[in-house]
């Protein structure tokens, strides 16, 4: 650990905080974050080769292990005919037709190089497509950084207890109206008040920033409802789960169609990369189409997007999900066992390739009130235990541990004898 607490005094002099996004610091678990220098399959290794069982997952890109074959070779390959060209080249358009043949509601796409990038796009297309300003989010629903959109965000900002971000002048949040993630009720007022204004409504269909937490029965139903009477649009912020909990994102296992989706993490392979889409007559209100601005000299990176199109070859075989869902509830199962056993208070939710622990004696968790309730003193406890363990799990309560395809059935056993030997001895760590 001494190499990565060098690193980290070395890094606080040229970066703020000794990193390039908040989480990453440990902050929120104490102690010094861990320099890792490669990744193979579900494992990490760090600067002196120890090996760590990985369930970040680079926060969720990694879905088929760290180095896949498959992604490494196509990523090669394509290196050796340069790294971007800032033109039209045919495997953008591969691309985007295979997201919008896999995704149903997805008509047309736009390729960006972040979540942010995408949200902060798809909002402004909303808005000029309805005429209205407004914009509703739930709380702790993390859309990533842009101005308007951190008003009560989950992850990081949940993390460090500051929900919202200085910085942002009031008049950039105004738009922004807050309702209860898993609570029609709560946005049914909030669009009594300000439906005539409502642009659009944006929602991480399985929460992924408050921990993971799934709809509950009727909700994203309730969601699409609410859009068509206001005639206004409805975002599925996929940018975790698609293509994580199913081949057809978390809109083709709940079965509920946006008008527009944001993707990200997994359709890059582990590069940069993202994209919005949705019905043809919103998204032929782009520019150089219609009057909606949005550029990027990187966008379609033939880099990243060969990376996406090998990771979404692998996706479509066989049983590629059915495997995956299995991986996860066997880790959530046996977690849950444990705490049983030794009598913790937790409560394990999970979806396919998704999974939190929470530290609660109040049972399943809904929405963010009931994250922010649970223990997160206990969690920091947990975290660093399982580091002893040689298992690396997100580094704050509010996220959500990845399993991927090299998570084998031998893998999650390892692990959870690691969690076995955490539990046993909980008395003594807590």
């Amino acid at each position: 650990m001494t190499y990565s607490v060098d690193l980290f005094q070395q890094a606080q002099l040229v970066m703020p905080g000794g990193v390039n996004s908040p989480v990453r610091s440990f902050n929120a678990v104490g102690g010094t974050p861990i320099f890792f220098e490669r990744g193979e399959g579900a494992y990490l290794f760090d600067h002196q080769g120890k090996c760590y069982i990985d369930y970040l997952g680079s926060w969720g890109p990694i879905i088929l292990g760290h180095a896949h074959p498959s992604v490494t070779h196509a990523l090669q390959q394509a290196i050796g005919k340069g790294l971007s060209f800032g033109t039209c080249h045919e495997k953008e358009q591969k691309l985007a037709r295979r997201l919008c043949t896999l995704l149903p509601s997805m008509q047309k796409v736009r390729l960006v190089n972040s979540g942010t990038e995408a949200v902060m796009s798809a909002l402004r297309l909303a808005r000029g497509f309805t005429g209205r300003d407004k914009i509703v989010k739930f709380n702790g629903g993390y859309h990533g950084h842009a101005d308007s959109l951190l008003v009560q965000a989950g992850s990081g900002g949940l993390t460090f207890g500051r929900p919202s971000s200085l910085g942002v002048p009031a008049s950039f949040t105004e738009h922004t109206l807050v309702a209860d993630y898993n609570d029609l009720s709560s946005l049914e007022a909030c669009c009594e008040s300000y439906g005539k204004d409502i642009a659009a409504i944006i929602v991480e269909p399985v929460a992924g920033n408050m921990g993971c937490i799934p709809p509950q029965s009727g909700f994203l139903v309730g969601l699409r409802h609410l859009c068509d009477q206001l005639n206004c649009l409805l975002i599925f912020d996929e940018v975790i789960t698609g293509f994580r909990v199913g081949l057809h994102g978390a809109q083709g296992l709940y079965n509920v169609k946006p008008d527009l989706t944001i993707l990200g993490k997994v359709i890059g392979g582990g590069m940069p990369l993202a994209a919005f889409g949705g019905r043809s007559d919103v998204m032929d209100l782009l520019a150089p189409l219609g009057d909606v601005y949005q550029a990027g000299t990187l966008s379609g990176n033939p880099i990243a997007v060969t990376a996406g199109l090998s990771t979404l070859n692998v996706l479509s075989e066989p049983s590629f999900y059915e495997t995956l869902q299995q991986a996860t509830q066997q880790l959530a199962d046996g977690i849950s066992l444990l705490t049983k056993h030794f009598k913790i208070p937790t409560h394990v939710n999970w979806v396919t390739g998704m999974l939190t622990v929470f530290f609660t004696t109040q049972g399943a968790v809904h929405n963010q009130q009931e994250a922010v309730q649970c223990d997160a003193d206990t969690f920091k406890r947990f975290f660093h235990a399982l580091l002893a363990q040689q298992i690396y799990w997100p580094p704050s309560a509010f996220e959500t541990a990845m399993v991927s395809m090299a998570h084998s059935q031998q893998i999650i056993e390892t692990s959870l004898q690691g969690f076995e030997r955490v539990f046993s001895n909980w008395e003594r760590t807590v």
